[in-house]
């Protein structure tokens, strides 16, 4: 079960505890509330009362001893957060949803699956969307998908977002992989039916904002279950993948412990999709991740749960329309993500402050920049 993270993690910090942020985020203007002091956590930098400017910030970095984090108190870093700057060259989300038919996708394909769940079956209308979305991934740009997939969005359209971001990953993979355009349809309808039995589960467990009980969990689970009974309509071959998108190469998935090739190649290529949209994803029990790190998972399971030769097409592509665009850091700056590592997927390049650094452990991008 996956570990829950604070619903909003700048409410989560600690107002009394010092802690050790980018020097980065000292803004124009900033008024210090508490005493700030340098990299070693030991010298006092600016006392308290003062007002920085400019001037100030660059004769603070000077006096730093050429690192780049100081201490601040948990008080001083929830401002610093809230007022980071937001001078990214980037398309707001929404604008970018309009412009590219996502919105209208995302909002009829949930209609049709919330008719689905009511047993108003309409075959024909998810074969029409699968469709259009195919075509939606031949005209939008790939980075402009990659942006729709990764940015921030809420929580409360987790499922519908989910629902066409694994359409497009799966459609994705088919081109990557150079599938006839039928194959690209079809595995773009599965990818938009794949968790349609979620619309059967409890929404108090389906978004519970914590661990589930093992009770909780083992009725999430059903979904595949009354995701089959749902597609009874439909052609076998897609309910066999949609239901199987849960299993996993070393038996450890459900519903049937399905291993390496009795899984469907689409259910196996639906897996993939699924963890990497679930991971880079808001949910109401954890923050999103970055795509980096979505990969690296992606690598440590690979041939071991995860199809390998799925999860190579993943981190052969996905990457490079990655490149050029705004990341928000774990200390709360914002970078540009410059060159990754295929050997080191977690940590890429980041640019912060006109400076290329290698990203690790203690300094990592924690999630795509969002307007939000």
């Amino acid at each position: 079960m996956p570990e829950i993270e604070p619903k909003d993690p700048i409410e989560a910090i600690n107002e009394n505890i010092l802690r050790s942020v980018s020097i980065d985020l000292l803004y124009d203007g900033m008024l210090v509330h508490d005493n700030i002091f340098d990299s070693s956590g030991d010298r006092l930098l600016i006392a308290s009362g003062n007002k920085l400017d400019e001037l100030q910030i660059e004769r603070l970095k000077r006096l730093n001893s050429g690192s780049n984090n100081i201490y601040v108190t948990g008080r001083t870093h929830k401002t610093m957060l809230s007022k980071r700057p937001n001078n990214v060259d980037i398309e707001v989300r929404h604008e970018v949803e309009e412009s590219t038919g996502y919105t209208k996708t995302k909002e009829e394909t949930f209609k049709h699956l919330e008719e689905i769940a009511d047993k108003n079956v309409n075959v024909d209308a998810l074969k029409n969307a699968s469709q259009e979305l195919s075509k939606q991934l031949e005209t939008i740009p790939q980075d402009t998908i990659m942006f729709l997939i990764n940015a921030m969005a809420p929580v409360d359209e987790y499922l519908q977002r989910h629902s066409v971001n694994v359409g497009m990953l799966n459609g994705l993979v088919a081109k990557w992989m150079g599938m006839s355009e039928a194959n690209i349809d079809r595995l773009v309808m599965i990818g938009l039916l794949h968790d349609t039995g979620k619309l059967i589960i409890p929404p108090r467990i389906l978004n519970a904002p914590r661990n589930l009980t093992a009770v909780e969990y083992e009725i999430i689970k059903t979904h595949v279950y009354h995701t089959n009974e749902l597609l009874s309509e439909f052609p076998e071959d897609i309910r066999m993948a949609v239901s199987s998108h849960h299993e996993r190469l070393n038996g450890s998935g459900y519903n049937n412990k399905l291993k390496h090739k009795d899984i469907m190649f689409e259910a196996r290529i639906t897996a993939v999709s699924d963890t990497y949209d679930a991971i880079v994803a808001r949910r109401a029990y954890q923050g999103p991740q970055s795509p980096f790190k979505a990969l690296a998972i992606l690598k440590k399971l690979s041939n071991v749960e995860l199809d390998g030769d799925v999860v190579r097409v993943f981190v052969n592509n996905i990457p490079n329309d990655l490149i050029g665009k705004p990341v928000t850091m774990s200390d709360g700056t914002i970078g540009i993500i410059r060159e990754f590592d295929p050997d080191d997927i977690a940590f890429p390049t980041v640019e912060l402050s006109g400076r290329n650094i290698k990203t690790n452990e203690k300094l990592y991008c924690d999630s795509m920049f969002s307007d939000e």
